[in-house]
């Protein structure tokens, strides 16, 4: 079999595994909260800067945590903080104190009961392999955690997508606010 192929029945996988109520109960958070902030480390935080940057598109006020255009994050915010091992210590951080300011956590993680996992106020399940390989994730040939980045990126669009939906938002709509400086 074709690597290509075992990546994508690999994703097909994880993403049979997540559920479509988890996702219509991100967007509603996202919905009812004031602004979007984003953080994430390594390809984690790359797939966070993607999401971001699509939320932009739809017209969501949403910000990349460590940028220096990023303000200071007020209650009634949500913070979406991307961790598959649910351990990376900056993002428990910046998470530990957006909860202690009053914000809502939606954590993004392979570990539901991690450090991260336990602060959320809201956790999507991405049940892929990551770098530790711990039981419940599902199995990779790829490294490291791959499949959960490769998950999320794809998870990350299908919010964006029904966020679009519950926006009455298009691709031209989305157009409109695509870079013009190239």
């Amino acid at each position: 079999m074709r690597r290509t192929q075992i990546i994508m029945n690999e994703i097909k996988s994880v993403l049979e595994g997540i559920e479509e109520k988890d996702i219509d109960e991100f967007i509603e958070i996202m919905n009812n909260g004031n602004r979007i902030f984003v953080i994430g480390e390594g390809r984690s935080g790359f797939m966070g800067k993607s999401f971001a940057m699509r939320l932009m598109h739809l017209g969501a006020k949403v910000y990349v945590v460590g940028e220096t255009i990023t303000p200071a994050i007020e209650k009634g915010d949500i913070l979406v903080a991307i961790s598959g091992s649910g351990t990376t210590k900056n993002v428990v951080t910046t998470a530990e104190r957006t909860k202690q300011l009053g914000c809502s956590v939606i954590v993004v993680t392979t570990n539901l009961d991690s450090e991260l996992g336990k602060i959320a106020t809201f956790k999507l399940h991405i049940p892929a392999a990551t770098k530790y390989r711990r039981q419940g994730e599902t199995s990779s040939i790829q490294p490291l955690g791959s499949l959960f980045d490769q998950c999320c990126h794809i998870i990350f669009d299908s919010i964006c997508l029904g966020y679009a939906e519950s926006k009455n938002l298009n691709n031209d709509d989305a157009f409109k606010k695509h870079s013009n400086l190239e």
